[in-house]
C-alpha cells in the first residue's frame, strides 16, 4: 500500500476515554479476593489522520485521571516520540503516585500511542517491535477457587485440548487441604500438560514452603505469588527453599519498571511477570524485560493475551502468554483482530498496521460506565 512520507513531526490532536463495566460469565475468586466483573479502560489517541488504540483492566478512576491529567499533557506532543510522551505522563503524576491508578491510566495512553506511531509509518506493531510474525506460546488460566471441582476440571481439561495448551494454571489460598484436594483433581484432569497454580499472595513464607512440597508432589511445576509480591524477603526464601522443579513466579503487580528491577534484584522471582496493563504500557514492559534478561530471568505476560502479543512476539526472554479467562472473553467480545490460539500459541497479524485491535463500540455501549 503506497502511503504519503510521514514528516518528522506529527502532534497529537486529541485524546479519548471511557470506561467499561463486563459481568463475569460466573462468580469468580481467587485466594484473597472475589469478584462478578472486570472495568474495562480504553483510550484513543488521534494524530496525522489515524487513530491509536489503548486499554487496561482497572477502574473508572483511570479514565479520570486520563481525562483530566494526563490527556491534556499529550495534546500537541509529537506522536512519534513515544519514549518524551511516556517521561512526560510520568513526570504528571510525580505528587499523585505513580503506582496502581496512575500507572494503569498511563499504561492505556502508552499502549495508544505505540499504536498510533506503527499505523502512522503502516507498519504492524509486532514488525516495528522487532518481532515479526514469530508464534508466542499461552498457557490456559483461570480454575478460580470459585469454582466446583467439576467445572475446574472442565477449564483446565479444555484448554489443553481444544487450545492445545501444554500448560495450564489454577487459583488456590483458600486452606492448604482443600487446595491440595483441589491440584489433586485437577492434575488428573489435565492428563500430562504441566499445571501451575496461583496463591495471590495468600500465604505466609513457611506456610508456602510446607505446601509447596506437598504441590510438587502433585506435578506442579509453577507457584505464583506464594506470599505476598510486596514480600521480596519472603518471595527470596520460598524460591531458595522449595523443591525442584517448581519455579516462583510473580510481578503482575510492578506498576513500572522500578518495582520489577527490585524484584529480580532481589532475587526473589525464578520468572518475572510483566503486565503491559499496569507497568506503564509496552515501554514499562520494554524496560522491565530488559532488566530481567540482564539477570538471566525470563519474562512471562499476565493477562491481557491480545495486547501483548505484539510486545512479546520480540522479546528474547519472554516465555509465554497467560490466555486469562476473563481477559480472553472480553478481548475475543469486544476487539476485532483479536488472537485465536491454535496448537498452544498464538502470532501476529501482519496484515494489519498497529497491534491490529480496532474496539466495537456499537458491542461495549452497553457496559459503559
Amino acid at each position: 500500500m503506497d502511503r504519503p512520507p510521514v514528516s518528522s513531526q506529527v502532534p497529537v490532536e486529541a485524546v479519548e476515554v471511557a470506561a467499561y463495566r463486563i459481568p463475569t460469565d460466573a462468580p469468580e475468586a481467587d485466594g484473597t479476593f472475589a469478584w462478578d466483573a472486570t472495568t474495562l479502560v480504553v483510550a484513543h489517541v488521534r494524530a496525522g489522520g489515524e487513530v491509536g488504540l489503548g486499554y487496561t483492566y482497572a477502574t473508572k478512576a483511570a479514565a479520570t485521571l486520563v481525562e483530566d491529567v494526563l490527556g491534556p499533557a499529550l495534546i500537541s506532543g509529537d506522536a512519534l516520540a513515544t519514549p518524551h510522551l511516556w517521561r512526560a505522563m510520568l513526570d504528571q503524576v510525580r505528587n499523585l503516585g505513580r503506582p496502581g491508578v496512575a500507572s494503569c491510566a498511563i499504561s492505556a495512553l502508552d499502549v495508544a500511542l505505540w499504536d498510533l506511531k506503527a499505523r502512522l509509518l503502516g507498519l504492524p506493531l509486532a514488525a516495528l517491535f522487532g518481532g515479526g510474525a514469530r508464534e508466542v506460546e499461552i498457557y490456559g488460566s483461570g480454575g478460580f477457587t470459585s469454582y466446583e471441582d467439576g467445572r475446574l476440571a472442565e477449564q483446565l481439561s479444555r484448554w489443553v485440548r481444544d487450545l492445545g495448551c501444554a500448560e495450564v494454571k489454577m487459583k488456590i489460598g483458600e486452606t492448604p487441604q482443600r487446595d491440595l484436594a483441589r491440584v489433586a483433581a485437577a492434575s488428573e484432569a489435565v492428563d500430562g500438560a504441566r499445571l501451575m497454580v496461583d496463591a495471590n499472595g495468600a500465604y505466609g513464607p513457611k506456610q508456602a514452603l510446607g505446601l509447596g512440597t506437598r504441590l510438587a508432589e502433585l506435578g506442579v511445576t509453577w507457584f505464583e505469588e506464594p506470599v505476598s509480591s510486596d514480600d521480596l524477603a519472603g518471595l527470596s526464601l520460598v524460591r531458595e527453599r522449595l523443591p525442584a522443579p517448581i519455579e516462583v513466579a510473580a510481578g503482575e503487580y510492578a506498576y513500572d519498571p522500578f518495582h520489577a528491577a527490585r524484584m529480580v534484584g532481589a532475587g526473589a522471582v525464578d520468572v518475572l511477570q510483566l503486565d503491559a496493563t499496569r507497568c506503564c504500557g509496552y515501554t514499562g514492559f520494554m524496560k522491565g524485560a530488559a532488566v530481567a534478561e540482564a539477570h538471566h530471568v525470563d519474562v512471562s505476560a499476565h493477562t491481557a493475551p491480545a495486547l501483548h502479543l505484539p510486545v512479546c512476539a520480540a522479546l528474547a526472554s519472554m516465555r509465554h502468554i497467560e490466555w486469562f479467562h476473563d481477559h480472553a472473553r472480553i478481548e475475543a467480545m469486544l476487539f476485532e483482530g483479536a488472537p485465536r490460539p491454535r496448537r498452544g500459541v498464538i502470532a501476529p497479524d501482519l496484515s494489519r498496521t498497529g497491534h491490529g485491535l480496532v474496539f466495537k463500540h456499537a458491542d461495549a455501549a452497553r457496559f459503559a460506565l
